[in-house]
């Protein structure tokens, strides 16, 4: 069996039996948890078989990240964790916190205890500017070897390529000029601006509003798509929508931001372009994804002309209100 066909047929005794071979004794119990991109399973251990109720075993999906880039998310996660920043960090076992079985990479890690928060008022966005800013703090001090740059030629053009496939024949060419477009645009911008290692999917899913007194109020989740990137990537995905409908959220992001950290007023003007790029890409994910069993049935409508005309018309939008 390869380790796509492995992957896809995963099931929670394989987690269990993972488990056991790092000496833990799951009790049989288990939650399977919401994760496209990975397989993430809550696993309920036997009574004094460890200092923990449960874990969180997350099971990354094959061919996507090498080993060496599934370490430097680790990494960074141990240095917000070493500055004080509230994250979920894995466990770590004889000096290792990536374990392997039977072809696929998987981590452990406590289970968090927090929840999603329903709307984000004015005080509530700026604290998650503030746990912002520390995040960034951090993200500055060292670049990552084997990430990828959030750059049209990681993000964009093989995206483009691969959606020519899926998008509907009638409107292909309105698709590829809009595009393109945005994408030319980033490419000569990008180039004007610093990167650093930031969050790179930073939206309202992947924020937790802590029950612990002790903590900050929010903490992020979620690094799987951790990058290089330019720090505005990290703003507007918390957004409740595009910026003309949303710069009171985004003021008070920033006034919690600008508390520990200067914001950089120069990258506003990226917001749009990025969220056109992040369109594409999140697009083209899909199809790559096509033949994970799953997709099809969380994404019936992906292959309806209704879908590609939406989309279509938010990227004329975005591409038309570029200067």
């Amino acid at each position: 069996m390869n380790k796509n066909n492995e992957f896809y047929n995963l099931t929670a005794d394989w987690v269990m039996t993972a488990l056991e071979q790092l000496g833990f004794e799951p009790t049989g119990k288990y939650f399977k948890l919401n994760s496209y991109e990975n397989r993430v399973y809550d696993i309920f251990l036997e009574d004094g078989s460890s200092q923990h109720k449960n874990l969180i075993v997350k099971v990354y999906r094959p061919n996507r990240w090498p080993l060496e880039a599934l370490q430097e998310e680790q990494d960074f996660l141990n240095e917000l964790d070493d500055n004080g920043i509230p994250v979920i960090k894995s466990l770590s076992i004889n000096s290792k916190n990536i374990f392997e079985y039977q072809n696929l990479y998987f981590t452990i890690c406590k289970k968090g205890v927090g929840r999603l928060p329903q709307e984000l008022l004015g005080d509530q966005l700026k604290s998650v500017g503030r746990v912002l800013a520390h995040i960034h703090n951090v993200g500055e001090g060292k670049e990552t070897l084997h990430r990828k740059h959030l750059l049209p030629d990681d993000y964009g053009w093989p995206s483009l390529d691969i959606l020519n496939q899926f998008v509907a024949p009638e409107i292909w060419s309105r698709y590829e000029k809009a595009s393109t477009l945005i994408l030319e645009y980033l490419d000569a911008e990008l180039e004007n601006h610093n990167f650093q290692r930031i969050h790179g999917d930073c939206h309202r899913g992947n924020l937790i509003k802590s029950e612990n007194s002790d903590t900050p109020p929010f903490f992020f989740v979620d690094f799987d798509d951790f990058c290089m990137g330019p720090v505005i990537q990290d703003f507007w995905m918390l957004l409740s929508g595009p910026l003309k409908e949303s710069k009171q959220e985004l003021d008070q992001i920033i006034s919690g931001y600008e508390e520990f950290r200067n914001f950089p007023d120069g990258q506003l003007h990226l917001i749009e372009p990025l969220r056109g790029l992040r369109i594409i890409h999140y697009a083209a994910w899909i199809a790559r994804r096509w033949k994970d069993p799953v997709f099809p049935s969380i994404f019936p409508n992906y292959t309806d002309y209704v879908f590609w005309a939406e989309e279509v018309e938010i990227l004329e939008k975005i591409a038309w209100s570029l200067d």
